[in-house]
């Protein structure tokens, strides 16, 4: 993907930068959206806003955060105050919890960063109405993987226990200038209500699944031999020969809060 002029500005290989050019796919987006007025809908890297003009038009008031010098100093010679607050800086690092709630967020994700990003995005889950992304196919068909398939992993897993995920429609790499060699896709996240995620102990959750997924060939009773013994398995009525990508959201969260019983003498 090399550097590219459009419109003036130059795709930066850093950044991810991919520009989203076909005017019926960006409506086909913004209608999958459904932006209503007076929302607090937040958009990670505008670019050269060819989906910020269209949710301007129907949110009235837009909530953009970009880290690109050159594209930050179009916003504002493009934009009112009254129409965009730009928040300067990198969307890894930035506090989405400080827009106030609920949330709406929106975005072309650079594909250079979508995995940790998606991750930052959960911790925020909870000020959060629901996250509408482009992203790679390929991540997306992670996010939304189901067991025993090749594609689900610790993606699928921690993003599945705090959302429901839905993919929308796919997007063609002549959608872009320049064109990435990829597909890309739309996917939907919704936050399940708090009651629902189960996890007493949601960091644990995290590493288990982690290990769990670190050497994907090799069985639970190795993977999880730091968690789990084999009387915990039996306790669980599961099988240590099993491998990761075999077990459910929900066995997931079973075996973490099995070991924060066990270590709370519970």
């Amino acid at each position: 993907m090399d550097d590219h002029s459009t419109q003036g500005h130059r795709a930066r290989k850093r950044f991810g930068q991919n520009f989203l050019s076909d005017p019926n796919i960006i409506r086909k987006i913004v209608d999958a959206i459904r932006p209503q007025p007076g929302e607090k809908l937040v958009e990670i890297g505008p670019g050269l806003g060819a989906m910020t003009e269209p949710l301007i038009e129907r949110v009235g008031h837009l909530h953009v955060v970009e880290i690109d010098r050159d594209l930050i100093a179009r916003l504002h010679e493009r934009y009112t105050p009254a129409q965009v607050t730009v928040h300067e800086g990198d969307a890894l690092k930035f506090d989405f919890g400080s827009l106030g709630a609920p949330l709406r967020i929106v975005g072309n994700l650079p594909y250079n960063i979508s995995t940790p990003i998606l991750f930052h995005l959960a911790e925020f889950a909870s000020a959060v109405k629901d996250m509408t992304f482009m992203l790679q196919k390929e991540v997306v068909m992670r996010m939304v993987a189901e067991p025993g398939s090749e594609e689900y992993g610790r993606l699928s897993v921690m993003l599945q226990y705090r959302f429901r995920m839905g993919r929308l429609f796919d997007v063609p790499p002549g959608a872009f200038r320049p064109a990435p060699k990829v597909m890309s896709s739309i996917v939907r996240m919704a936050p399940l209500p708090v009651e629902q995620l189960g996890a007493r102990d949601e960091a644990l959750l995290g590493r288990i699944v982690t290990a769990a997924f670190g050497q994907r060939r090799k069985t639970l009773k190795n993977t999880l031999r730091d968690f789990m013994t084999d009387a915990d398995f039996a306790a669980l009525g599961l099988d240590p020969g099993l491998r990761g990508e075999r077990l459910s959201v929900a066995q997931f969260v079973a075996i973490a809060n099995h070991c924060t019983a066990r270590d709370a003498g519970g």
